[in-house]
């Protein structure tokens, strides 16, 4: 099958700033790349050992949590909402209406950048479904369907 043309090749963290609404400690990606006019596109987070989720999951083990991921890729999915639909460039709100066929398969640790590959299913006027691969050197370590609503 035949990929559809990129549209913004790369949204940066400034961009992100612009188009999201989440700030500090709860904006979990760094950029997206390759947004796709098929609503695909992937966001990139880089996990780092001083985020404050390794205070306490787990000191002695640090495992990034799989609840994290998934609110990254809704934020991944959110980006490449509001990027590609013309008069929603302005900050928003994003709101989680569904999370299915959840799963994880491989622990994130520091160290780790993380691909969330996410592709709509399905969109219906406010509301968008995609389906998600977060991907750790090109392996999946966890996926989901996520269905969220943006507002103003």
């Amino acid at each position: 099958m035949e990929e559809s043309p990129i549209r913004f090749e790369l949204v940066d963290i400034n961009a992100i700033l612009q188009t999201l609404p989440h700030r500090y400690p709860m904006l979990l990606i760094d950029r997206v790349i390759n947004i796709r006019a098929d609503y695909s596109g992937i966001g990139i987070k880089n996990v780092t050992y001083n985020e404050p989720p390794f205070l306490g999951h787990f000191p002695e083990r640090p495992v990034y949590p799989g609840v994290l991921m998934i609110e990254a890729m809704a934020q991944t999915a959110g980006v490449i909402g509001i990027k590609s639909v013309e008069g929603t460039e302005k900050p928003r709100a994003v709101y989680f209406l569904t999370i299915d066929k959840c799963k994880f398969r491989k622990p994130v640790m520091p160290g780790d950048t993380v691909e969330y590959h996410m592709r709509s299913i399905g969109r219906r006027k406010a509301m968008w479904w995609f389906h998600g691969d977060a991907k750790v050197n090109g392996a999946i370590v966890a996926e989901a369907d996520v269905g969220a609503m943006l507002t103003d």
